[in-house]
């Protein structure tokens, strides 16, 4: 009999704040900057080709900038007050523009009816941790399980290369041991704290380029 006793990391409240912050701006930092470059551009250029380029260049990068603004306020902010529930159609909106582009595209299984925030929160954090793992692009489909307030999700997404780091499920459950929770390993380590606010425990496999989340 093994005496080893599994044992929850807890992070400071102020560390989890600083972290998640800086999970955020990371996020933010390349769209943003894209946007000042294109901005110097303009103000340093008199040729009209390199001036098309230098507008198409902001309204990209500002389009991505508020895509992932939209979606960090749903997955990682407040969302209301204590209680509130979210629309899946709203959700889904924000996944979609966070998440889609030329080389990823995510199939979204859910009708649209009202959830518990942290349960919207969750799903939100499991695709993007999932889109994750497919750093090559691929599909990211995401649909239910079971139904109403106690509803569970099940994550496949299928790409070249797919895999998870060998941290995450650890970091995911939060008996991460050797496995800090630094800036790259807070959201994994949210998810967690949300998966487990709502009663979920989440795991993850994976068969060949596929990668299969389960949170029930």
């Amino acid at each position: 009999m093994s005496d080893t006793v599994s044992v929850v990391t807890a992070l400071d409240p102020l560390d989890l704040a600083a972290l998640l912050c800086s999970r955020v701006c990371h996020d933010l930092i390349s769209p943003v900057g894209a946007v000042v470059n294109g901005m110097e551009v303009l103000e340093d250029t008199s040729d009209e080709s390199t001036k098309t380029f230098a507008l198409d260049l902001i309204k990209k990068s500002a389009n991505q900038a508020s895509a992932r603004l939209q979606f960090c306020r749903l997955a990682f902010g407040a969302a209301g007050s204590a209680g509130a529930t979210i629309d899946l159609g709203d959700a889904e909106s924000v996944a979609r523009g966070f998440i889609e582009d030329d080389k990823m595209k995510l199939g979204w299984g859910f009708a649209r009816v009202l959830l518990p925030k942290n349960r919207v929160k969750l799903l939100l954090n499991l695709l993007l941790l999932t889109s994750q793992m497919i750093p090559r692009g691929g599909t990211l489909d995401v649909a239910p399980i079971g139904e109403g307030d106690t509803m569970g999700f099940r994550l496949i997404a299928t790409g070249p290369h797919a895999r998870f780091q060998a941290a995450t499920p650890h970091l995911v459950t939060g008996e991460g041991g050797e496995h800090p929770v630094d800036a790259h390993g807070i959201q994994p380590f949210y998810t967690g704290l949300l998966a487990r606010a709502c009663g979920l425990k989440v795991e993850m496999g994976q068969d060949a380029d596929t990668v299969t989340v389960t949170a029930q």
